[in-house]
């Protein structure tokens, strides 16, 4: 247990639910709990509560989740919406990402950031793990704006950035593939915008988080080289060790996080083994700025009708 303990990631003794945390800053085991459509609302309540505050939630022995159920779980959540580009939807809002298929996320990112409203949370699903690798790492972004330096966290303040599912993604793979190359030419095929503040202020907690990751562009109003050099600087404080943790999955388990103050790693260390997850994804609402204004679509121009429950 860690009630009482000085960790931003300890447990909250007002939150009744059996939590392990993974990690100092982030993560946290939940046990006990089975889940499912016909969660009473209490304990959906609490699960909202624990997510706020240990960011990403880990559930073991989850088998008897099913596509069908595991949708239906999100609903309990939220309004689950469909990917605006991704190839493979399996259902009316789940995303699958095989390996087989180009389905790897070894790239730091926050889900969809390209778009104004990216999700609020993700529920991730383990369907096929390989017996050794295909871990995930998550870092919290909210740890890694309070812990920079003063100066830093002024500037920061003040920046917006623009992301565009069309980024390099080529060079974050040390292997390139026909399907991989097929995968990333569907991803692109209509290319999408936003223009966010760096930091956002998340609307249940309050807390100030960066909004970065792989889908990011540019800086607004600086040249590609100051962007670049300024992004690294900023990106290096959310993926300091100490702000993550890293899962091992086995088959049956389930991962949520809070899309709005995290970012996550898909591990590509298990070389031809197949690896299959599935997930939902939760509507979200545009981020707000510290002063009050609003991210905004750049392009295209009229987002397309995206299926939310």
């Amino acid at each position: 247990m860690t009630e009482g303990i000085n960790l931003p990631n300890a447990t909250d003794p007002t939150i009744p639910l059996r939590l392990r945390p993974v990690a100092g800053r982030i993560g946290a085991v939940v046990e006990g709990v089975s889940l499912s459509a016909a969660l009473d609302q209490v304990t959906v309540d609490q699960l909202r509560r624990a997510l706020s505050r240990h960011k990403v939630l880990f559930f073991r022995d989850q088998q008897h989740l099913d596509d069908t159920a595991h949708q239906a779980l999100g609903r309990r959540f939220g309004a689950p919406t469909t990917h605006p580009t991704a190839p493979a939807q399996v259902g009316d809002f789940l995303l699958e990402l095989d390996s087989k298929h180009g389905g790897k996320s070894n790239v730091w990112h926050t889900d969809l950031t390209f778009v104004t409203s990216y999700p609020a949370a993700s529920i991730l699903r383990a369907v096929t793990i390989p017996p050794v690798g295909g871990d995930t790492v998550w870092a919290n972004t909210v740890e890694a704006y309070a812990r920079m330096p003063a100066p830093l966290r002024a500037l920061a303040d003040t920046l917006w950035a623009v992301h565009s599912n069309d980024y390099d993604y080529a060079a974050n793979q040390t292997e390139q593939d026909a399907d991989t190359d097929a995968y990333q030419a569907e991803f692109v095929s209509t290319v999408y915008e936003a223009e966010h503040p760096l930091v956002r202020v998340h609307p249940l907690t309050g807390e100030r988080a960066l909004v970065l990751g792989a889908f990011f562009k540019r800086f607004v109003g600086l040249g590609s080289s100051e962007s670049r050099r300024l992004f690294d600087t900023f990106q290096a404080h959310v993926t300091r060790l100490e702000n993550t943790c890293r899962w091992a999955w086995r088959e049956g388990d389930i991962a949520m996080w809070d899309n709005q103050a995290t970012q996550h790693y898909a591990i590509d260390d298990y070389g031809d083994q197949r690896r299959i997850v599935r997930r939902v994804t939760i509507h979200g609402e545009p981020p707000v700025s510290v002063d009050g204004r609003t991210s905004r679509q750049l392009s295209p121009a009229r987002l397309p009708d995206l299926k939310v429950a």
